[in-house]
């Protein structure tokens, strides 16, 4: 977007302000049950200004999708909205377990943007992909 840049993520919850950092959504991490306890939970980020500290880990760098404001708009509209599956688990039938790959296809899918010429960096892969993408069109 023009006038920010935004981090979208799910990872472990942190300490502080949620609100801080854009929290938008909370969810369990390998049972749902053991999401009662903190250390079992993670959070979903739509995050101003945001910061990944690893991103220079990633393999393969970042990939533009779309130039169109409107479709890029859509993204950070649907992030509210991303299941809150188990991580680690196939509680929605996908065939494949829920994680931060899985909300990344959820949000491309959803938002309308091509999903046929993403794939994984050479040499990567990227567990629960597929996961997001039959749930983001089973919703429609």
């Amino acid at each position: 977007m023009p006038e920010a840049r935004f981090v979208i993520e799910m990872a472990p919850i942190r300490d502080g302000n949620g609100e801080e950092r854009g929290v938008v959504a909370e969810g369990a991490v390998g049972a749902r049950r053991a999401g009662r306890f903190r250390i079992f939970r993670y959070e979903v980020r739509c995050w101003r200004g945001g910061l990944i500290p690893d991103v220079d880990e990633a393999v393969g760098g970042p990939l533009r999708l779309t130039d169109d404001l409107g479709k890029a708009q859509r993204v950070l509209d649907l992030v509210p909205e991303v299941p809150a599956a188990v991580w680690g688990r196939d509680e929605l039938g996908a065939g494949e377990m829920w994680n931060s790959n899985s909300l990344t296809s959820w949000l491309i899918v959803r938002s309308g943007l091509p999903t046929e010429s993403i794939h994984p960096p050479a040499g990567g892969r990227a567990p629960g992909w597929r996961a997001g993408l039959v749930v983001a069109r089973r919703q429609g």
